[in-house]
């Protein structure tokens, strides 16, 4: 595990040495030590209008933030209404989510293109973070984990003492599956921070671009006029937030996997 440990971390480590050093001593080989430029990278990439790596970051922040939110929220919802309910079409439902499921983005790309320029929503944040609201694979997790986690008999004592259907979930189901929303959240997140392939197919102005796109934009600059700790303090800030999300809600991610993986 150490092994392991310092192999997967060495990298980072490297990026973030390397973006404290100038492009002239990065030329001259490798650093194990911090250096004096950090600041300089800084102020270069804070004020490049060519590839504005600081809006780029706020960008991919509300975008990744938005469909967190909206997403588990709404699978936790859509989970809860076919786990509580029983309807006639309720395994057709259940069915034609998990059909979803197993369909490749890129079949619906032209269509989804397509929508969204009729819809004049293309080249903006928007179709970025209205998609999320339908997420089959973190509704299935939802499921599951309302399976092993809430009796059935809860809700109905809920409504036998006149609870609102929506003040149920809000106020009974959610707290329950707080373990399971928070780690959806932050595989959301980070799935959609590294997103690469939808912004890249409907975002064109550089001042909406989010992260991932802006660092693909760095293969086609100039290698002459390159300065290499420009380009490592780019792309600093795409690893940095993931690597606080997973410090900080680390703990969630175990209790969230493994309470969701186990029925009771």
């Amino acid at each position: 595990m150490i092994i392991l440990s310092f192999l997967c971390l060495f990298f980072f480590y490297i990026l973030i040495i390397n973006a404290t050093h100038s492009h002239a001593e990065l030329q001259r080989g490798f650093y194990a030590l911090p250096g004096t430029s950090f600041l300089k990278n800084f102020n270069s990439v804070a004020n490049n209008g060519e590839f504005p790596m600081m809006r780029g970051v706020l960008n991919s922040l509300i975008v990744s933030g938005s469909c967190a939110a909206i997403c588990t929220y709404f699978s936790a919802l859509t989970a809860y209404g076919i786990y509580a309910y029983d309807f006639k079409l309720k395994k057709v439902a259940f069915t034609f989510i998990m059909m979803i499921l197993v369909m490749p983005t890129q079949v619906t790309a032209m269509g989804f293109l397509r929508l969204i320029t009729k819809m004049g929503m293309y080249d903006s944040l928007l179709p970025l973070i209205i998609p999320s609201i339908a997420s089959p694979a973190v509704f299935y997790f939802m499921y599951s984990y309302l399976e092993s986690s809430l009796p059935l008999s809860l809700v109905e004592a809920a409504r036998i003492d006149g609870s609102w259907e929506f003040r149920t979930f809000n106020q009974i189901v959610l707290p329950i599956m707080k373990p399971a929303m928070a780690v959806q959240a932050i595989f959301t997140f980070v799935g959609s921070w590294n997103n690469y392939f939808v912004p890249a197919l409907v975002i064109q102005s550089k001042d909406k671009m989010t992260v991932p796109i802006l660092i693909a934009l760095l293969r086609g600059a100039d290698y002459m006029n390159r300065d290499m700790g420009k380009i490592y303090m780019m792309i600093l800030p795409a690893i940095v937030p993931i690597i606080l999300v997973y410090l900080l809600l680390s703990k969630y991610i175990i209790a969230g996997v493994t309470l969701g993986g186990v029925k009771g």
